[in-house]
């Protein structure tokens, strides 16, 4: 089962949330992934484009010239396509790009895109606290403390009951341009964001069942080291530093004879040169 970390409202990891495997632990399906992006910009596009054609452009309603005796091409209009200020031959006219997908098609996108940034460890669960006003920098400050970087997804929920207690927090991520904030996800914005945060609120909705946050495991303690062991532990320490340094005498012998043989075959040569020069002066 995939698990998210979970930091509560002082900004501090206090455990992880166990994800259901049917939502959060799905093998990805990059066609369908593929093709609900697709319909999400296709959908995102004005399609308000617009020339005219030839009938649409003002004027060319007389025959420019006879149609023969001229010499030159024969033509009807000044505002043919081929005409400067002539109309446009096939071009765009407003349209309507979207197109429909099914809600299972839909759904097992959304599934894979959130499985995959669970399974990247990019997911991660909050209790956002609750701001007296909006303040930039304690949102910065929040982001930070939850562990988010980059591009970051932040899912709100949708509101129940009154109105939303944390209006003021979420207002404070408005002018940080790596957050996007929404209430609901889509593949897109998690597939677009390199960290998704939902708060504990979404994921309820999202899971439509209640979240338990299990606690952080405790460190393992160090075990006692007993008085034999460390008895131990020593004498084997000093029996390694003795033969590093028996080790290291035999090396310092090794180089003084080294140097003693040298000097020795430098002063015969020496005394070589001496006698040559002795019976040269004969």
């Amino acid at each position: 089962m995939s698990v998210a970390a979970f930091v509560d409202a002082d900004g501090k990891a206090t455990g992880q949330v166990q994800l259901p495997d049917d939502i959060f632990d799905v093998d990805p399906n990059v066609p369908v992934m593929h093709a609900v992006v697709r319909a999400h910009l296709a959908a995102a596009r004005a399609g308000t484009h617009s020339t005219k054609t030839r009938a649409e452009v003002r004027g060319g309603g007389k025959k420019p010239w006879r149609q023969k005796g001229t010499g030159r091409a024969r033509h009807g209009s000044s505002r043919e396509p081929q005409w400067v200020g002539g109309g446009v031959a096939h071009g765009p006219k407003p349209r309507d790009y979207t197109f429909q997908l099914t809600k299972k098609t839909r759904a097992l996108a959304l599934r894979c895109a959130l499985s995959d940034r669970a399974r990247e460890g990019s997911l991660i669960v909050v209790d956002a606290p609750v701001f007296s006003e909006p303040k930039t920098k304690k949102g910065a400050e929040l982001l930070k403390s939850w562990g988010a970087s980059g591009k970051v997804l932040l899912v709100t929920g949708r509101l129940t009951g009154d109105g939303d207690a944390r209006s003021d927090t979420w207002k404070s991520f408005r002018n940080l341009p790596q957050v996007l904030m929404v209430r609901v996800p889509t593949t897109y914005t998690v597939l677009a964001a390199d960290v998704v945060v939902l708060t504990r609120e979404a994921l309820a909705q999202i899971t439509k069942a209640d979240i338990a946050v299990d606690a952080a495991p405790a460190a393992a303690e160090a075990e006692p080291v007993s008085a034999e062991q460390a008895k131990a532990e020593t004498e084997v320490a000093a029996e390694a530093q003795e033969i590093a340094d028996d080790a290291a005498d035999e090396e310092a012998m090794d180089e003084a004879v080294v140097v003693a043989e040298a000097q020795e075959i430098a002063d015969e040569a020496s005394d070589g040169e001496a006698d040559g020069d002795e019976e040269e002066a004969e």
